[in-house]
Parts: C-alpha cells; structure tokens; sequence
C-alpha cells in the first residue's frame, strides 16, 4: 500500500517535491529501522524513481546513498550510467562497486566516469592496470595525482609506453621516488625524442649535430641511471635495454670504463646466458682466457672482446689498490695497447675512439668543476 500511495503521488507531484521525496527516501531507507516489507516496498520505490524524468530527482536519490555501503546494489550501478553530474556522485564516494564493477566503468564508460574512477579516494591496483591501458591523458593524470591510487611499477610502465610524450604526465612519473629505472629509461628516451623534434633545437643546432648530441646524452645518461640502480631492479632494467636495442659492444664498454661493474656483470649474465655467480667470479677473479671466452659467449665478436677484456683487467687491477680506476688512466692504457702497438681492426678503432671521447669529456668536467671551485675560493 505504501509502495502504491507513494507511485500515485510521484504521477502529479512537481519534480521539487518529488526530490525532496527521493532524498528523504534514500536517508530513510539507509538510516530507519524498518520491517522487511517496508524496506523492499522503498527499495522498488527508489527503483522507480532511477525513471524519473528529472534530473534533479535522480541527482537527490543519488546524494542520499552515494556514501553508504547498504545502499542498494541496482540503485547503484544504474545511477552510475546517468548523466556525469548525477553518475559523478555514484562513481566518486559508492563503496558498493566491486573492482569489476568499476573496471567494467572503465573499459565501457565515457571519458567522464575514467576520470571520477581516477579520483575516486582509493583505486585498487586491478582497476589502476585498466585505467592505464585504455585512459587518455586526462584520466591519468588524475589517476597520478591520487595518493590513493595503488599503481603497480607495471602499471607505471604501461604509462610510459603509452602517454610517455606528455610532459605533464613525464613529470608526475619522474616525481616517483620508487619508480623503477626501465620506467625512468624509457621516459629519459621519450624526452630525447621530444627534443629531436623540436623545430627550435633543431634550427639552433642542426639535425646532424643534433642527432649526436642526443645520442651521447641518452646513453651517458642511461649509463647513470644503470649505476644508480638497486641491484634487485638490475634485470628488468638489462631486459628493458636489450629489448630495445641497447646492449651493444658500445654501450657495455661505456658502462665497464664507467665503473658501472654490477650492471655490466648482469647484462653479461643476460647477453651469455651463464649462471649469475659464475659470470660474477669469472668477471672478478677469472683468468685471461676464461674472462674472453666469456665476453664471446655473449656475442662480442674476437676483435673487440680482447679490448673488453683488458679493461676488465685495468677496473680489477685498481680495485684491488684503491677501489677506483680514473676514465682517462684506462683510456691510456687501452690506447697504448691497442692502437700505438699495432694497427687495431675496423671494430676496435670504434671502440677505442669511443673510450678516448669518454676520457675527454670526463677531463672537462673535471676542468670545469675546477674553474666552479676556483670562482668560489676568489669571491
């Protein structure tokens, strides 16, 4: 009876009224005791009113449950499909959604319900991973700037790669104090390619000087993001860059000369294929042969392996004396052995230029930090 009262008033009443009515409604179903009848009575209630012609009425019924985990489930997800402003409320403060529910909001909803899921006060990992595979950058952005967002390093990843070129969301990313360092490498390349196509760097530099400048810098940059690297992180960050084409001779020589020996030890370990501990002990305390043969295993052809193998030898000669070997004292000792002794091949010329450009820029740093030092004892 009072379920049929309450439909035959709503027929005449105005849509104030019939909001006043819906709200009391939702507050009352929520808050008052009521006997079993009573409440199913105001729960078809309250499901009739999801029909109402305005908005304003549904934009009541959903302020009074949005909060309340005893709201009523289908009251719920329909709200949720309304129009943003009403489905806004459903979708922000609901504790009824399950995580499929709201993964089901993200893969099928508007742009609108991605971003109340993004700044919804806690979003579970599972519906994080959804958001970051589908979200535009306006969602994620969101979805970064909630401390309450629990975003998986894969998840984090998965941002990157996809909207990676906007520097807004670079910027959050990098601000991640426990972001992983193929997430960070991954970025440090989005930032070289925004820079290589920008028309202003270009016309200042040149396309040709441009493409060295940032080629150097992304991978003295990568070199240090290696040697920063927690050693638990190491493979992911190895696998990252030999995916991606990193992992040349080059590129390994520039991490070894830079003293970056745990890292050069595992992408070692992943270019072999040997058992971690073996490449370990080899690369420390293996004799000239064992190290060679090594260096080989992991695709270093035998022209170049040999100049590998005896920086290893100078980096284990001054770690055994002060823990530390200067750049520019292998770069003269590689020279001496292998180009003013004999004409060096084709490959080991490359390689040993690129070792002697390292020494050069590491002699004007240090000139450079020396003229600072000097500014500052003369003022």
């Amino acid at each position: 009876m009072i379920i049929e009262a309450f439909l035959r008033w709503a027929e005449t009443a105005k849509a104030e009224s019939r909001a006043r009515a819906a709200n009391a409604l939702g507050r009352a179903y929520l808050q008052s005791e009521m006997p079993q009848e009573e409440r199913n009575a105001a729960k078809m209630a309250m499901t009739y009113l999801l029909d109402d012609p305005s908005p304003r009425v549904r934009l009541a019924l959903a302020e009074a449950v949005a909060h309340s985990a005893g709201a009523p489930r289908n009251v719920i997800l329909s709200l949720a499909e309304d129009q943003p402003e009403i489905a806004g409320q459903i979708i922000l403060f609901s504790p009824v959604f399950t995580d499929g529910d709201l993964i089901d909001l993200v893969l099928h909803g508007s742009d609108v319900a991605r971003v109340f899921i993004a700044s919804r006060g806690q979003v579970p990992c599972a519906v994080c991973a959804a958001l970051a595979e589908i979200g535009g950058e306006t969602e994620i952005l969101c979805l970064l700037e909630n401390d309450g967002a629990q975003l998986s390093q894969v998840s984090l990843k998965r941002i990157a790669e996809r909207l990676g070129d906007c520097a807004d969301i670079r910027g959050l990313l990098l601000s991640r104090d426990m972001l992983s360092s193929d997430v960070r490498h991954l970025l440090m390349d989005k930032v070289s390619d925004a820079l290589s196509e920008s028309a202003f760097v270009q016309t200042f530099i040149g396309n040709t000087r441009l493409q060295q400048v940032t080629r150097e810098a992304t991978e003295s940059a990568t070199v240090a993001i290696a040697g920063t690297t927690q050693h638990e992180q190491l493979p992911d960050l190895v696998e990252h860059l030999r995916q991606n084409g990193w992992l040349t001779p080059a590129f390994l020589m520039h991490a070894l000369c830079s003293g970056k020996v745990d890292f050069f030890a595992c992408a070692i370990t992943s270019l072999s294929g040997c058992d971690e501990r073996r490449v370990r002990s080899i690369i420390s305390r293996g004799r000239l042969h064992a190290i060679r043969a090594l260096y080989e295993s992991a695709g270093l052809s035998r022209d170049i392996s040999r100049v590998f193998v005896e920086a290893t030898m100078i980096w284990r000669e001054s770690s055994r004396k002060n823990g530390t070997a200067l750049l520019e004292d292998v770069s003269s000792r590689l020279m001496r052995k292998f180009r003013l002794a004999e004409p060096a091949p084709a490959a080991t010329t490359q390689l040993l230029d690129m070792v002697e450009k390292l020494a050069n820029a590491e002699r004007r740093q240090a000139a450079r930090s020396f003229a600072a030092l000097a500014t500052l004892a003369a003022a």
